[in-house]
């Protein structure tokens, strides 16, 4: 961005005919990085087979991207306020796009294992500067909670959407097409941006980048969602993996010193501090937990115990993305008049109820009488939950910290979904175990000690969204009065020209 950029205020009307456009293209790359996560879940055994990759390694394809996207999340952040969001965003889809071609054309393990690693430094720039962008575009209240819905509707659905996509990908086609996808797709979506996003005017700085806050935060981040990815195969009490944890709260305790003395810092403690968004950050940290123990375990639940195939068991989540897009429209409407609080509590209320549910699975339940309604409840609570935590964790902060504002509410979804992968995972893999060891002689015993491990890991993500409910409740206190912005300050929006 040239030092001649300005800030000017353009009219509303002026932006009108291409905000909904740029929203589209917006969504477009957030999709493409929140299905990233999973679509190679089901495409993975048949890479691990074609690459020679052993046993012990096949998780790098998915934690060199889940490491590294969480780590980089805060300086993606920073990165997209200080150089422009639109800028880092543009970047962000290029190196994606390359980075999905070098994992899908790998010719072993290592190269795989890299590109992954790279597709998630790439979207850790595109997440903060996309969500960032939805903020500095859509600033009237009906809008912006109207862009906010379909945004979560895309975060939430997208895990759903991307095995969807993996499953189709891998029966039809090749393994390798799960990830060289994206290429296109980040093409088309880096032409969209340059005719319709914003281009923004990056935040002055008075001193250097907070190069020891960076460091330090980015190495806690990856130490805790590795030792958390560590704990699903070696145990929480492994060493290695208390050496992880430790290392990354003393990390993120030195992080936060870093940030208090900083003149120049990479995360403001105002932004985390403030009472509501505090609340919104940590209900973004629990949800994923729960909500992984749905994607995680029915995924096994339709291909082992009910032997769906890949592209059956994708479609067998369509409910997931459907009932999301709904409960996010009903919440766009009602968020400016009820406010966030009743919203959230109330979809937090039926993810309980839906894992629930959920739990109550046995051996010979069919799909829509044990599945399809709790999946369906889930859904409506995860449109008001996903709306409200952007909504309020993007309420009222300041354009100069928009984008690592968006970046530790991403950054606070993936640490949770790291954390429920491999908490319920060991949960689950105990559990099966203590089944085997206490019913030795019932018939078809390897489905039904699966099933049961299923059912446990479902109680404890129910745990999680319970959690959830006293700390929206007793957090969140902005009413809907806070969601009516002055229509004439939401007109203006500085612009680079």
């Amino acid at each position: 961005m040239s030092d001649t950029s300005t800030a000017v205020h353009v009219p509303d009307n002026r932006r009108g005919s291409t905000r909904w456009l740029a929203l589209g293209v917006i969504g477009l790359a957030q999709l493409m990085v929140v299905l990233d996560a999973t679509i190679v879940t089901i495409a993975l055994p048949f890479a691990q087979r074609d690459l020679g990759i052993s046993e012990g390694d096949k998780q790098w394809a998915l934690t060199a991207y889940t490491l590294i996207f969480g780590g980089l999340l805060l300086l993606g952040g920073r990165l997209a306020d200080y150089l422009g969001r639109r800028l880092i965003f543009m970047v962000g889809l290029v190196g994606f796009a390359a980075a999905s071609a070098l994992a899908g054309l790998a010719q072993n393990g290592a190269q795989l294992f890299a590109g992954r690693g790279l597709q998630g430094a790439f979207a850790a720039l595109l997440a903060p500067a996309a969500l960032a962008l939805v903020s500095v575009t859509f600033t009237e209240a009906k809008e912006r909670a109207r862009a906010f819905a379909v945004f979560a509707g895309i975060s939430a659905g997208g895990a759903a959407i991307g095995l969807i996509a993996g499953g189709a990908l891998t029966e039809y086609a090749s393994w390798r097409w799960t990830l060289l996808v994206n290429t296109p797709i980040a093409i088309l979506a880096l032409v969209g941006a340059l005719a319709f996003v914003i281009k923004d005017v990056p935040v002055g700085r008075t001193g250097g980048y907070d190069v020891p806050g960076a460091v330090t935060v980015t190495a806690g981040l990856i130490a805790i969602v590795y030792g958390f990815s560590r704990a699903a195969d070696h145990g929480w009490t492994s060493g290695g993996t208390l050496a992880l944890l430790a290392a990354g709260i003393a990390l993120l305790i030195a992080f936060v010193a870093i940030e208090r003395r900083s003149s120049n810092p990479l995360l403001p403690l105002r932004i985390p501090g403030e009472t509501n968004r505090g609340g919104a950050l940590l209900a973004a940290l629990l949800i994923p937990i729960a909500m992984f123990a749905m994607f995680l375990f029915l995924s096994f639940y339709f291909q082992v115990t009910l032997g769906y195939s890949p592209l059956k068991a994708g479609v067998a989540f369509l409910p997931f993305p459907a009932g999301i897009a709904v409960s996010a429209g009903i919440t766009s409407a009602l968020l400016p008049k009820l406010g966030p609080r009743p919203l959230m509590v109330a979809g937090a209320a039926l993810g309980v109820v839906g894992l629930i549910w959920l739990a109550q699975l046995s051996y010979g339940d069919s799909y829509a009488a044990g599945v399809l309604p709790a999946q369906v409840l889930i859904a409506l609570g995860m449109g008001p939950l996903f709306v409200g935590m952007q909504a309020v964790a993007l309420h009222r902060v300041d354009d100069a910290d928009a984008g690592v504002a968006s970046a530790l509410l991403n950054a606070a979804q993936q640490v949770g979904g790291a954390v429920g992968t491999a908490l319920l995972t060991t949960i689950s893999v105990q559990a099966a175990k203590d089944y085997f060891a206490d019913n030795p002689t019932v018939d078809d015993l390897a489905a039904r000690a699966a099933i049961y491990s299923y059912d446990v890991a479902f109680y404890v993500g129910a745990g999680f969204f319970l959690a959830a409910i006293p700390v929206i409740a007793l957090m969140i206190k902005a009413g809907p009065e806070n969601f009516a912005e002055d229509a004439e300050e939401g007109a203006r929006i500085p612009i680079a020209v």
